[in-house]
């Protein structure tokens, strides 16, 4: 923390402009050296020549100053707005390490503003996943946690438990004294409460963690059935192989898609046959496991073979799965309603017909499934984590087995729960979470 550190906090490679910072004591000092002036007016761009150690010039851009404590990490920072060319960046650096700055870690901005009281844990990890958002779903759930809304929602709960401790510490500190019987009262019923919200947003089907990580949608079906012609619909692009053959596709194949604002990780398994090939029986148990893991399963049909069905796609569907009956252009009986007590969607994914209803469902599903209303959720593991302890602490709370123990579980959930904003216990965390982060942030 001691160090000023430098980073290019725009994309690497060639640019128009390429936006570089730093941060530490030591910035104003690197600043009046590069432009042989002292830092601007602050928070007021200026143009300056930047120049070497010899006096050559570096470049002709924009500098701003931020002086600490008010800026993005709460020490004086510099941002030199330069042209993106290889030569500059490296003419830059060689200058910026010969006064003594460092390269900035992963993620070393952020971790100085959490350090430095500028910014929370969530908000940190927020950063992250707003530079990391690819869908518009995306980018909306990381401002709303960058706006506070999942730190303003644990620390409410956080202090509806620290007041529950207060009230059943009275009880315990001042037995003797003339206090209110009801406060044990208060502190079990605020107890009860916090359980039960807190559990709630344990059941809510990880949607933030979904939206945030992408929904996993397995293709499933016999050999040639049709899987990796839909896949290469759904993508729009030949990402899989197609053939005639049974049994091209041996491994699990991925894409990613943007599904009106959701994003999905869409594969492509196997055809789920016995086989005493080595090979292939290993793709199908890929794709028996993709299908235990997704949250969404395409479970595809050769329409041209119906009423005759594969028996082992047919095991895999339950309320999870979306039928679909391709080949509907060389069916010769009629398109059931339902089938396993699931809607049918028929389509030729080789003529393209019908992809435009299955896209349609696959929303409509993923929307009723997943959707995330405008209340904080939580968007990560340990956020669940913390809560699930906290649930649990509350569970075992009951004065009636012992004030004091009852006194700690409430301790305990309340330290749970410090942990997810940063309040209490997070060096050992600290890594994990701005290990994540890109250079420059």
């Amino acid at each position: 923390m001691s160090d000023t550190i430098y980073a290019l906090a725009s994309a690497t490679g060639r640019a128009g402009v390429a936006v570089w910072r730093l941060s530490g004591e030591g910035s104003g000092t690197a600043l009046a050296a590069l432009t042989g002036k002292p830092p601007p007016e602050p928070r007021k761009a200026r143009r300056v020549r930047l120049r070497d150690g010899t006096g050559e010039m570096i470049d002709d851009g924009l500098v701003l100053w931020f002086p600490a404590p008010h800026s993005f990490t709460g020490e004086d920072v510099a941002e030199l707005h330069l042209h993106g060319g290889r030569a500059v960046a490296a003419a830059l650096t060689a200058r910026l390490g010969e006064l003594g700055l460092r390269p900035a870690e992963p993620g070393e901005f952020s971790r100085r503003a959490f350090l430095g009281g500028k910014l929370d844990l969530t908000r940190a990890e927020a950063i992250a996943d707003l530079v990391d958002a690819e869908t518009a779903a995306q980018r909306r759930q990381a401002l709303r946690q960058l706006d506070g809304g999942l730190a303003g929602l644990v620390e409410g709960w956080r202090s509806r438990l620290v007041r529950a401790m207060a009230h059943l510490e009275a009880v315990i500190d001042f037995a003797d004294e003339d206090i209110p019987d009801t406060l044990l009262d208060q502190s079990v019923g605020e107890a009860d409460s916090l359980r039960a919200e807190m559990a709630g947003h344990l059941d809510e089907r990880r949607s933030g963690e979904r939206l945030r990580d992408g929904i996993h949608i397995a293709i499933l079906g016999a050999p040639n059935a049709g899987k990796s012609s839909l896949l290469n619909r759904l993508a729009g692009r030949e990402a899989a192989i197609v053939s005639a053959q049974a049994g091209t596709t041996r491994d699990v194949i991925e894409v990613h898609l943007d599904l009106n604002g959701w994003p999905v990780i869409v594969a492509d398994t196997a055809g789920l046959r016995d086989s005493a090939c080595e090979i292939e029986s290993e793709g199908v148990r890929r794709a028996e496991a993709r299908a235990a893991g997704a949250d969404l399963k395409l479970c595809v049909f050769d329409g041209a073979l119906y009423p005759g069905l594969d028996a082992a796609t047919l095991e895999m569907i339950d309320d999870a799965t979306l039928v679909v009956l391709n080949k509907r252009d060389l069916m010769t009986e009629e398109v059931p309603a339902i089938l396993m007590g699931r809607p049918v969607l028929a389509l030729s994914a080789k003529a393209g017909e019908g992809m435009d209803g299955l896209a349609a469902a696959l929303a409509e599903t993923v929307e009723r499934r997943f959707a995330v209303g405008p209340a904080p959720v939580l968007t990560r593991e340990r956020h669940r984590k913390a809560v699930a302890e906290a649930v649990a602490a509350l569970g075992r709370f009951d004065p009636a087995l012992g004030v004091e123990t009852a006194a700690e579980d409430l301790r305990l959930a309340a330290r749970s729960l410090g942990r997810i904003t940063g309040r209490v216990e997070v060096d050992e965390i600290l890594d994990v979470i701005f290990h994540e982060f890109c250079i420059g942030k």
